[in-house]
């Protein structure tokens, strides 16, 4: 018998593609849609969110119907709303910048949906990730390594994934080489998303505007308060903390005359200080919360290539535990604007997620 795998589909060219790609593999395939968000009223006009909306379902289900399998959509909403929304203003409340795509990720695509699969009699889950999930004969651990389309590599926002979840992953994406390889397998399929555009907004805030969407959540206006310098002195008036994040120079609502930067907020006394240029970057980080995948353990001043943001460069660093639970990150050389909230994820020198943690 074939085993049956279950396919998280959002309706994107991405997730189609996985579903084709697991057929052609020999696999039994059911098509799930998770639905996790309605939208909400903005300026008197309804906004749905961009994966999760009326639309992305039907373009789903066509999909599916296309291909020929089972598509089923399944009800994520009070999931969603506990582990992604309320820890997204949550952070911003106090003063850090959160991933909600890590949070998702960790949740709800391969913990809520993995158990949901179990329920269907499926031995896999399998969704449209551009990275690779392979097996170490010689460690015994599963594996997350890069994608071959380095510059869709999504790696970064599954860093906590947990050996039991990686051995029941599929990631059929992983190997193609770019974006347009994609496309041409759902335009070879005829699949309605083969041209759909590439979401880019976080899919609960569809007007990118957090903070209008942080303002209507709580029914709160923020209060402002004081921009200091390294010092202690009063620069100015900010307009809230959840308007700023660490690295910030532009937007700030003031001018100094010279180049200055959010280099810390501190969600207790309301204040935001600013340093000069070079005082955005850091030596070093505290992360907490580690996940470690292709090693069981971190040796003192391992080397590692560390990333601080989804964009940024994995830089050469060391890392030494403070704890079981807490490590404290080395750079080789500053990095710029490490972000309390943000994940930073360890490489090692072959593109394999060594594993990650939340920067405190």
């Amino acid at each position: 018998m074939k085993d049956k795998v279950v396919i998280g589909m959002s309706g994107g060219v991405d997730s189609s593609v996985a579903a084709a790609l697991l057929l052609e593999m020999g696999y039994d395939v059911i098509g799930v849609t998770m639905r996790l968000w309605d939208g909400e009223e903005v300026d008197g006009s309804f906004r749905e969110g961009t994966c999760c909306s009326f639309s992305a379902v039907e373009d789903a289900r066509f999909v599916a119907y296309k291909l020929g399998i089972e598509h089923h959509v399944l009800d994520f909403r009070r999931e969603f709303e506990s582990y992604v929304v309320d820890y997204f203003v949550d952070e911003y409340e106090r003063g850090r910048t959160p991933n909600p795509c890590i949070a998702c990720n960790k949740h709800l695509k391969f913990d809520h949906l993995l158990k949901k699969a179990e329920l269907l009699g499926a031995k896999y889950i399998a969704t449209g990730h551009y990275a690779r999930v392979s097996f170490n004969e010689k460690t015994g651990r599963y594996e997350l390594r890069r994608s071959a389309n380095t510059k869709k590599d999504q790696t970064y926002a599954l860093y906590s994934l947990t050996q039991a979840q990686l051995a029941h992953i599929i990631m059929p994406l992983g190997n193609l080489p770019d974006k347009a390889k994609t496309r041409e397998i759902a335009e070879k399929y005829g699949l309605c998303t083969a041209k759909k555009p590439d979401s880019q907004e976080i899919c609960f805030v569809p007007d990118n505007d957090y903070v209008g969407f942080i303002e209507r959540r709580t029914g709160l206006e923020y209060p402002t308060g004081d921009f200091v310098d390294t010092k202690g002195n009063v620069l100015g008036t900010h307009r809230g903390i959840i308007r700023y994040t660490i690295g910030q120079r532009k937007g700030l609502g003031i001018t100094f005359g010279k180049p200055m930067f959010v280099i810390k907020i501190d969600s207790e006394t309301g204040r935001i200080v600013l340093g000069e240029k070079g005082t955005e970057f850091s030596a070093n980080l505290i992360a907490t919360k580690l996940n470690l995948i292709s090693v069981p353990k971190i040796e003192d001043g391992m080397r590692v290539f560390a990333k601080v943001r989804y964009s940024a460069q994995p830089a050469e660093a060391e890392i030494y535990m403070i704890n079981e639970d807490e490590a404290e990150v080395v750079f080789a050389s500053p990095q710029r604007a490490v972000t309390p909230g943000q994940a930073v994820v360890f490489y090692d020198g072959e593109g394999t997620v060594v594993g990650g943690g939340i920067i405190k």
